[in-house]
């Protein structure tokens, strides 16, 4: 598809959601119009608001907190779900003892973590990495943990037969295996580490994007509930955009796909 009429359509889409959202609000059609905007706020109300957090200024020192914990969160989680992904990958013993473990740690319910993690590391910033390695190792740990063993039999008796040492197999066979499923998970990785810094915030904090949606949820603030939520989208786009160009420069290597239809 042609990449104008592709941006053309997804603004068409948030456009049609705006009219949406505003005709529900202006008029009476499934509520009275002050109970409709008392739960829901207008389109203009909460543009408004966003408009007023930056040019105020205020903004921009809780979204820098968020950020700091995003990238924290994710260098941590990402680095040791590489690690362990490959480690338990080639020990076959050392994975088997601690399956039931992994399996139980990732089922642990995140916001139950939360408070545990503030009691621990406080109300800072510590307690939101902390949260957010616990949503993004399991995700790159599993990814890696699958690449590494989903290498083919026949190319490592190949590699193998050509002379390569253990080490040379993990540059040239096993690392490259890995990162197509890696990168696969990297958009998924950032997005929960993110997660994970906004839920910190919100049950504890004193700055940051989870803290302003909560303390305007606290005072029945909807437009600010709102807007908390429209900065955070905007936030998180462009997260994901950075995100892809990083992974477009990393996978230079990787075929262009077929135009001509044929494999």
């Amino acid at each position: 598809m042609n990449r104008l009429k592709l941006i053309l359509l997804q603004v068409a889409v948030g456009l049609g959601f705006l009219l949406l959202w505003h005709v529900l609000t202006a008029y009476p059609i499934l509520a009275p119009t002050r109970q409709t905007q008392f739960f829901f706020s207008t389109p203009l109300d909460v543009l408004t608001r966003v408009w007023k957090e930056f040019a105020s200024g205020e903004i921009w020192r809780h979204l820098w907190i968020t950020l700091v914990e995003t990238i924290l969160a994710f260098a941590f989680g990402a680095g040791g779900g590489i690690l362990f992904g490959f480690l338990f990958a080639r020990r076959e013993l050392l994975a088997a003892v601690f399956d039931p473990y992994i399996k139980a740690a990732n089922a642990l319910p995140r916001v139950v973590l939360a408070p545990i993690f503030a009691l621990w590391f406080g109300l800072g910033i510590w307690s939101k990495v902390a949260l957010g390695f616990t949503l993004v190792f399991f995700i790159v740990f599993f990814n890696v943990y699958q690449g590494v063993r989903e290498v083919s039999p026949v190319v490592l008796a190949n590699a193998r037969m050509l002379g390569m040492n253990e080490r040379q197999l993990l540059r040239h066979v096993y690392w490259p295996a890995a990162l197509t499923w890696m990168f696969s998970s990297l958009h998924t990785s950032v997005g929960f580490a993110l997660v994970g810094a906004v839920v910190g915030e919100y049950l504890g904090s004193s700055a940051g994007l989870g803290y302003k949606i909560h303390e305007a949820e606290s005072v029945f603030d909807v437009t600010g509930v709102f807007a908390g939520m429209v900065i955070l989208s905007i936030f998180v786009i462009l997260i994901d955009y950075v995100v892809t160009l990083i992974e477009r420069r990393l996978l230079v290597w990787r075929p262009a796909p077929s135009t001509n239809g044929q494999g």
